[in-house]
């Protein structure tokens, strides 16, 4: 858009500048989250699993930039609020963790006719 005052970074959209993040850090940045380092370390992939998760049923079309922004942010900072009251494990994002099961318990059964 030649002559206009709108940047390029308006035009793209903040769905644009996600999509092409890098990098954890990078969502926290662009949508102005605090995080903790040591924990976003450990749980980085589960987060914005999470996020994604919470994006798909959401309907942007007509909102404005701000709008989006706003919505965003909202839904990774409650990714990672999952993540700091519980594990991954408890969370279960990823499907190697879904089908992921409790070691088996010993059994304590003795059958009748072991006790004869």
């Amino acid at each position: 858009m030649k002559g206009s005052s709108t940047s390029q970074s308006e035009l793209s959209g903040v769905l644009d500048q996600l999509n092409k993040a890098s990098s954890a850090e990078d969502f926290f940045a662009l949508l102005g989250v605090d995080y903790d380092p040591k924990h976003l370390n450990v749980v980085r992939l589960h987060i914005l699993r999470r996020m994604g998760q919470y994006l798909v049923s959401e309907d942007f079309a007509g909102m404005s930039d701000a709008d989006v922004t706003q919505r965003c942010k909202a839904v990774l900072e409650q990714a990672y609020a999952d993540f700091l009251a519980s594990s991954p494990l408890d969370q279960r994002v990823f499907k190697v963790l879904k089908d992921a099961v409790a070691p088996p318990k010993p059994q304590n059964f003795v059958s009748l006719t072991t006790l004869k």
